[in-house]
């Protein structure tokens, strides 16, 4: 898919777990967003009509996330997941997060797996297949590898 950078994966680090351990909006769901954003976002501010292409197209990310995944917040996703809220800022109640399965192949890294996947089918609509034999199938599963090595907003394929 050749989107992104290990620059921009590098960029993105203090959005984990809600921006800064904070809880606040999902940073899988921010990457989606930002990775979908290299290939429709604006590069002249005064681009109005790019923008709104952008905006549409974060939008849809936003709502199918939310669909997936119940909320969009980190802090509310912990709620549908384990019952409660873990403030991940506190050493203590990262441990517990980390106990409770957080970090598991179904915590985290399934929500940033569903972000992953919901980024590669939005970007193989927006733009047409530039390898021939790289079907959907293929794309989401390679974008999905990613995500079991921490790293789900890094597309290179």
């Amino acid at each position: 898919m050749n989107v992104g950078s290990k620059d921009v994966f590098k960029a993105a680090s203090g959005l984990s777990a809600g921006v800064a351990k904070r809880g606040e909006t999902c940073g899988a769901l921010t990457g989606a967003i930002m990775a979908t954003g290299l290939l429709v976002g604006r590069e002249k501010f005064e681009d109005k009509e790019q923008l709104q292409r952008s905006l549409a197209t974060a939008d849809q990310i936003y709502l199918r996330f939310r669909q997936k995944v119940g909320h969009t917040l980190c802090s509310e996703i912990h709620k549908i997941r384990y019952g409660r809220v873990f403030r991940l800022f506190i050493p203590e109640e990262g441990k517990a997060f980390h106990n409770m399965g957080g970090h598991s192949r179904n915590g985290c890294p399934e929500v940033c797996g569903i972000a992953a996947r919901i980024a590669a089918d939005i970007i193989l609509d927006i733009r047409p297949k530039r390898e021939k034999g790289r079907g959907r199938a293929a794309v989401i599963t390679h974008v999905l590898d990613f995500t079991k090595h921490r790293h789900p907003l890094l597309l290179r394929i």
